[in-house]
């Protein structure tokens, strides 16, 4: 987890990948086409002779209401932007990308196969030719399951009335004879879908294993993000968890699922979210904590940069420096509430900093402007403020929780200790705390658990990780252990 979700700035020679949803027009164009139908993979290709294209693909679907819809992705950085608005109307493509400033405008060729247009971003523009392809490219994934599954799995939709949103996702349910016990998987921050990655799919993998184990799963797309509708930079941590009893209130429907053996399995923020569930509702069996905190937010990120840092090799003053201008620089999201009088504080201390030190914390003036606008959002002052401990210490279900012993964004000692401090202040006996040799925060086996090796490694989920999580479900669950 983080205090932000990382803009892309787009120019020629990064990789980006562009999710969109498109409303399907039925008007005539020059284009011959009927439907206004551009869904599928566009591939940006070069325009002339001996000149590379640019490493950029747009991926193009429909929500579950038509409502235009766009993300970008970076596969190597594993980032992710939602944008603004799309639209397809006769033959002509428009993404209009405010939260990074670009836009995008093309035209469909007669053909269908072809896009030509123009990316428009900061004052420049640059033309930005895309051919439909078939496949997606993709890093070598051996974790990824193939087709055909030995389980059943469909697209389900379900409504949280209390939002008035809709959210699209995937179910998993064995072939064994049911009711099987269930999962809802809550994925980290960011603009994930309902495979919580795009260059690592770690959802899809984590289900295909628990479900071949006898595990039936359910894991949605978030809000506003790919098929789902709603407002996904509005929206908070809280928000979310809302999104996810409304999941939690469908696996209910649903007569494969035996209705007293749901379970929530939440990552990252996900797994600050399992316990808000928890506390609230006796519909929950069991929670699987994978990196959740256990300290309060401002704290564990304030550590989460010292870490970065010390990775990356920065000395003693350095990471002093860090944590002094972190412990201010979230007091003040904190407290301050109103938004001008944050941010000239921000201002004012930045400019406090000496020659010295401006290098030291490596910030522009341009991203210090980005950093308060992402530190101010909603859902940076709802994480900033969040202790799990509230929620944890009203926790009775079993719980299980594990971390990374290379976890680097969410430290394993003192949050596995305040996770484990705080199911004891509740009286809950029915806990197992693990830290997992070897692994990141991605639950991947790691070299340092830097961010910047997540996309490098070909292992999406520590086989042994993910075995311990199924044991000990089915152990919760009395169903036979054995392996599927």
């Amino acid at each position: 987890m983080k205090t932000h979700r990382t803009n892309l700035f787009v120019v020629m020679g990064i990789v980006l990948v562009v999710a969109s949803a498109t409303i399907v027009t039925a008007a005539s164009n020059s284009n011959n086409m009927a439907h206004g139908d551009i869904q599928g993979i566009w591939m940006a290709a070069a325009e002339k002779p001996n000149t590379p294209a640019p490493p950029v693909i747009f991926r193009i679907a429909i929500n579950a209401d038509g409502v235009p819809k766009a993300f970008m992705e970076s596969p190597d950085q594993l980032h992710r932007t939602l944008m603004n608005k799309v639209t397809f109307e006769n033959g002509r493509l428009h993404i209009d990308a405010k939260s990074i400033g670009g836009t995008y405008e093309g035209k469909i060729e007669a053909d269908g196969t072809t896009i030509k247009g123009n990316w428009s971003q900061a004052g420049r523009s640059f033309p930005l030719m895309l051919k439909r392809t078939d496949e997606l490219p993709r890093p070598n994934r051996p974790q990824e399951p193939k087709r055909p599954y030995p389980y059943d799995d469909e697209e389900v939709v379900y409504e949280n009335s209390l939002a008035a949103i809709k959210l699209v996702g995937t179910l998993t349910l064995p072939r064994t004879r049911g009711p099987f016990p269930a999962v809802l998987l809550i994925g980290g921050s960011g603009t994930d879908d309902r495979d919580n990655g795009f260059s690592h799919r770690t959802f899809l993998v984590l289900a295909d294993y628990l479900t071949r184990r006898g595990i039936a799963t359910l894991r949605a797309d978030k809000r506003g993000v790919w098929k789902s509708t709603g407002d996904f930079y509005t929206a908070t941590t809280k928000d979310f968890a809302s999104d996810a009893l409304a999941g939690v209130a469908y696996l209910k429907t649903r007569k494969e699922i035996n209705p007293a053996q749901i379970g929530i399995i939440g990552h990252s923020e996900g797994a600050m979210i399992a316990p808000m569930l928890a506390a609230q509702s006796p519909d929950i069996a069991f929670i699987v904590m994978m990196a959740g905190a256990g300290v309060p937010l401002d704290k564990l990120l304030v550590t989460q940069n010292c870490l970065y840092a010390e990775v990356e090799g920065a000395d003693e003053q350095k990471i002093a420096l860090l944590r002094d201008w972190y412990e201010r620089y979230y007091a003040i999201a904190i407290s301050e509430k109103d938004d001008a009088l944050a941010e000239e504080k921000i201002n004012k201390m930045y400019a406090e900093l000496n020659d010295e030190q401006k290098p030291m914390l490596d910030w522009s003036e341009t991203k210090l402007n980005d950093e308060i606008k992402r530190v101010l959002s909603p859902w940076s002052r709802y994480l900033l403020a969040f202790d799990p401990k509230v929620f944890l210490t009203k926790v009775k279900c079993p719980v299980l929780d594990i971390n990374g012993q290379k976890d680097l964004q969410v430290a394993p000692d003192e949050n596995l200790r305040g996770i484990e401090q705080a199911l004891k202040a509740a009286g809950n006996r029915h806990y197992l705390v693990k830290k997992l040799p070897g692994l990141n925060h991605q639950f991947q086996t790691a070299d340092t658990g830097a961010e910047s090796e997540y996309a490098k490694i070909k292992e999406t989920f520590a086989p042994f990780a993910m075995k311990t999580v199924a044991d000990w479900i089915l152990k919760q669950t009395g169903e036979p252990a054995d392996e599927r």
